[in-house]
């Protein structure tokens, strides 16, 4: 029996790095998971990886972007599984500039997918939880609690060079997770964010010629890290090292399990004890 029986988990974002380990963990405990990834090849073989392990998922493939997505995800939930409990806003990317040479392309694109998204799948999911909620009051039964888990970083806590637009969409994280506890308390729903340091995934993976791109919609976006700054940043986590996708997924799941059922509004650094 796992901590998540019962539950039915959305995870944008979860074909490929943290996002597919949230997704495994949340399934390994018992979790059902609506898996989320804008190409349809990473998305199946985490569905894939879930099922073949004893567990159920299903896809939805799509830009978190897309204006109809946040409907399309929560829907996917509820005609699979009758209804939803978990929602891990995890989707995303950076397009680094210093602040005279970003675009106001390269603005809106990484406040739309970090922050624009997120309030799009809450806004879709809202009136799911709120039925459920009052249908549990009107039948005398207590309200069961539901998760929210947003995705923010050490930039968006501390800022970082480069990453204006990344730094202030993670901030702007923390001011919607706080007003969703507020507004979402009375339907016992937890809302918390976790910040992720250095996690290593293909974004962050070493780049010693500054040409490893991503495709995002047909754009490609550099990223990779200078090998010598990546040994710099790791000297100065107190664990002494970068992290692992699957340690990162352990501090989202923390926010997940009934144990942390009375935690909201919350931000959780998951950085090997740097803070900035």
């Amino acid at each position: 029996m796992g901590t998540l029986n019962g539950k039915v988990a959305i995870v944008s974002g979860s074909g490929r790095g943290i996002g597919r380990e949230i997704a495994l963990k949340l399934a390994s405990e018992g979790a059902q998971v609506v898996v989320n990834d804008l190409d349809a090849e990473p998305a199946k073989a985490t569905v894939a990886a879930i099922e073949a392990a004893g567990g159920q998922a299903v896809s939805c493939i799509g830009s978190v972007t897309d204006a109809d997505f946040g409907e399309r995800f929560v829907q996917t939930a509820v005609e699979n599984y009758g209804g939803l409990d978990i929602i891990i806003n995890n989707a995303g990317y950076t397009w680094d500039s210093v602040i005279q040479k970003m675009t106001d392309e390269q603005w809106d694109a990484i406040l739309d997918v970090h922050l624009k998204a997120p309030f799009r799948i809450l806004r879709a999911a809202q009136p799911v939880i709120a039925a459920s909620a009052k249908k549990a009051t009107a039948a005398g039964e207590p309200i069961p609690c539901r998760k929210v888990v947003n995705i923010s970083s050490i930039a968006g806590t501390g800022g970082n060079a480069g990453q204006a637009n990344y730094a202030a969409a993670k901030a702007g994280i923390t001011g919607l997770t706080k007003t969703l506890a507020k507004e979402w308390g009375r339907y016992n729903v937890t809302v918390n964010t976790v910040a992720f340091g250095f996690i290593k995934t293909r974004l962050t993976e070493a780049s010693a010629d500054g040409d490893s791109t991503i495709d995002v919609q047909g754009k490609e976006i550099k990223v990779g890290v200078n090998p010598d700054l990546l040994a710099a940043m790791e000297q100065m986590i107190p664990l002494g090292r970068a992290g692992t996708p699957k340690e990162a997924a352990g501090a989202v799941y923390l926010f997940c399990t009934p144990e942390s059922d009375y935690v909201s509004a919350q931000t959780l650094i998951c950085g090997g004890g740097f803070d900035i």
